[in-house]
């Protein structure tokens, strides 16, 4: 079995250039995280990326198997991206890990609409704790793997305040998504206030 890792930073290095930072977090039971910093660079020049990298070494299984099939799966990394130079989102690269880890950690398959919540700040001063996983496809296309195995989606998080957070629970993620389109909402603003809700 092809060893995924290499072809996934290779195309994430295709579509985001050199990272220029990186950071591994091993929690115990599970395999090696890393968080890569793509500096702000192109037309969006004032956007760094953060690319979470192992998350897809192996499938994420269904909660409810009583075995968990180690080739056919959802495969995934996570992709966070903010506006350079307005709070100290280095420290994100922690909580990244920690959400990256969750389907080896808590047996949970990450989508999109879903939450994830770290339960902190996403970094100091952060006015969110949580994440909603947006559609991928846009920013890094899926990369085909080998049948058997399912393609590994870079799936785009967006930071939720509580409020936003607690709306979603009842409204669900579209209407979210609406309400912040509605709104002009500037998604990658790390110091973004809530999105009106009433």
């Amino acid at each position: 079995m092809a060893d995924v890792l290499p072809l996934v930073e290779a195309r994430l290095h295709s579509a985001l250039g050199e990272p220029d930072a990186r950071a591994a977090v091993t929690f115990l039971g599970t395999d090696r995280i890393e968080v890569l910093r793509f500096p702000a660079a192109g037309q969006e020049g004032d956007v760094v990326r953060y690319a979470t990298l192992g998350m897809s070494a192996q499938p994420m299984a269904d909660p409810t198997a009583v075995l968990a099939d180690p080739v056919k799966g959802p495969r995934a990394e996570l992709v966070l991206s903010v506006r350079a130079g307005v709070a100290d989102t280095d420290k994100v690269l922690r909580p990244l890990a920690v959400l990256a880890a969750s389907p080896q950690v808590e047996g949970v398959i990450v989508a999109p609409g879903a939450s994830l919540d770290v339960g902190e700040p996403l970094w100091p001063g952060a006015p969110f704790t949580s994440v909603l996983v947006a559609e991928p496809g846009g920013l890094i296309e899926d990369l085909e793997l080998d049948a058997p195995l399912d393609p590994v989606r870079f799936l785009p998080l967006l930071p939720m305040t509580p409020n936003e957070a607690a709306w979603k629970r009842v409204h669900g993620a579209p209407a979210l998504q609406e309400r912040w389109l509605n709104h002009g909402t500037d998604l990658r603003d790390p110091s973004r206030r809530s999105v009106p809700l009433d």
